[in-house]
């Protein structure tokens, strides 16, 4: 990442490891959750008669969606950088747009299945 600092370089690194760290967790927890749901033979209207209400769930499911809003955007970067050529500030600034969508568009999903 050329137009970034080594130590700017060296926290991206860091954030991006361990928001891959709290979506490795949370990818499995999900997946066992689909796959209780699947075994139990819950329809749609069950599962989200389950989740209206349920502060643990909501915790769980922000916190996942903000490990992909951070996880992402820094992949992206890295992405374009590499693959596109494209560095800068309008690089990071199109990420960081990535990233408030990522938040944005989850923690909205996260309100409208609790809530």
């Amino acid at each position: 990442m050329q137009g970034l600092s080594l130590r700017t370089q060296a926290r991206l690194w860091y954030w991006q490891r361990m928001s891959a760290t709290v979506l490795a967790l949370c990818v499995f927890v999900h997946l066992g959750v689909i796959i209780y749901a699947v075994h139990s033979g819950l329809s749609a209207s069950a599962i989200l008669g389950r989740t209206r209400g349920n502060l643990w769930f909501g915790a769980f499911y922000t916190v996942f969606a903000i490990a992909c809003a951070v996880h992402v955007p820094i992949g992206l970067l890295r992405i374009s950088e590499e693959w596109l050529h494209w560095r800068g500030k309008a690089a990071q600034v199109a990420c960081f747009a990535c990233s408030a969508g990522l938040a944005l568009m989850g923690l909205r999903a996260v309100y409208g299945v609790v809530s």
